[in-house]
């Protein structure tokens, strides 16, 4: 669970922006939806955190924060050397000079690397980028902290410079590969995948864990290939049988989807109640369309633990559907494994559904720099007002200006 996220020179979001989403336990217990971050505190977070604001307001550049370093800490190895990271400064020539900071706090296993210790505590996960005057890219601090039982202060797991000299603790286990790490290492690239390249236990854990970060978004929105879609869903069929569950529970007006290969590549045929013949995805509704193409994301977090990161997910449900949805992640019989979800939305009938805890609000300056912060964030919000009216007044920002 991620519960805090710092953001600065990204995208849209020129000024530090730290979106902490700890509640403490004076707030009412809301089982489910606010659970305890880590073992050892009775501060608690969302589950499931909802983005508002007008367009262009930043909220896909705050999960676009998230899935880079999912994709950073995974894939910037892999990357040719040179060919620049997949983010953008904010556009200023006083921002394309300074650095770029994105750091999340979220909780993780005490022990990493015993199969046989669960206790979980916080973790810091920190990345500093270079200016882009010389058109490159270049790390100048990553680190990683974590804070065990016993111990006041975040402790030193993984400490990089701009130089490339790698610290490390020592059960981290990098003594006998350090000169190797050194010399492979890039500037662009990321310590701790690089380090997953040389085997090493606790880069391959969090490189996992990194992997449970399941995303539609990152340089821009994008839809998988159908082709590739449809290979989720032949190969586990698990998935098939959820999904026809699940479609059938939620009144999409489909009544079977059936993976067939005729001839060629395999096909979705969505069977509806009252029709004799199925009807193949490309004529089905849009809304039919993109549900098939998001459901493996939430199917996956929900089945195996992770966290969602979906823009516009209310583009793929109807606003009526989408609150049972998000009760998924509050169902303990559903939600086995601590799954989030963060998600970017219009539909604004969605607040009457939501714990003020639960809503993020994102504006944008009159400079173009995005601002965000919480309902919880703004002074006298009471728990049980109309949140759908007040937003739609004007009265916590983040709306459209019309003239």
């Amino acid at each position: 669970m991620i519960y805090q996220l710092e953001i600065e020179n990204f995208y849209s979001v020129r000024e530090r922006q730290l979106i902490d989403l700890t509640v403490g336990n004076k707030v009412p217990d809301e089982p489910g939806r606010l659970v305890r971050i880590h073992d050892g505190t009775d501060a608690r977070a969302p589950r499931v955190i909802a983005l508002f604001g007008a367009n262009a307001s930043g909220k896909s550049n705050v999960l676009r924060a998230i899935a880079f370093l999912s994709w950073f800490v995974r894939f910037s190895f892999d990357r040719a050397a040179g060919s620049g990271l997949p983010y953008y400064k904010f556009q200023t020539r006083e921002t394309i000079n300074k650095p770029t900071v994105l750091s999340v706090t979220l909780s993780g296993l005490e022990n990493p690397l015993s199969p046989d210790d669960a206790a979980t505590c916080p973790y810091v996960y920190r990345l500093e980028l270079s200016p882009r005057t010389d058109r490159r890219d270049q790390v100048l601090h990553e680190s990683l902290h974590y804070r065990p039982r016993g111990s006041s202060r975040l402790v030193r797991i993984l400490d990089r410079d701009a130089s490339g000299d790698v610290t490390a603790a020592s059960w981290v286990g990098i003594g006998r590969e350090l000169s190797v790490l050194k010399r492979i290492l890039r500037p662009d690239a990321s310590v701790i995948a690089t380090m997953g390249q040389l085997n090493n236990d606790l880069a391959r854990k969090f490189i996992q864990s990194a992997n449970m970060i399941d995303t539609n978004i990152l340089m821009t929105k994008f839809e998988r290939q159908d082709l590739d879609l449809l290979a989720d869903y032949v190969q586990d069929k698990e998935l098939l049988e959820a999904l026809n569950r699940d479609i059938r529970r939620i009144d999409l007006g489909v009544d079977q989807v059936q993976i067939l290969a005729q001839n060629g590549p395999p096909v979705p045929h969505f069977s509806h109640v009252g029709l004799d013949r199925p009807i193949q995805m490309a004529t089905e509704s849009h809304g039919t369309q993109q549900f098939f193409r998001v459901y493996p994301m939430l199917h996956r977090v929900l089945a195996n633990g992770g966290i969602a990161v979906i823009d516009e997910l209310d583009a793929a449900i109807h606003p009526v559907v989408l609150p049972e949805v998000l009760r998924w992640f509050s169902d303990p019989g559903r939600n086995l494994y601590g799954a989030q979800l963060w998600m970017s939305c219009h539909s604004v009938s969605l607040l009457d559904d939501l714990l003020k805890e639960e809503v993020l609000i994102c504006d944008k300056s009159n400079r173009a720099a995005t601002r965000v912060y919480g309902l919880d964030d703004i002074k006298g919000i009471r728990r049980d007002e109309n949140f759908q009216r007040n937003y739609l007044g004007g009265i916590y920002g983040g709306i459209p200006i019309i003239g």
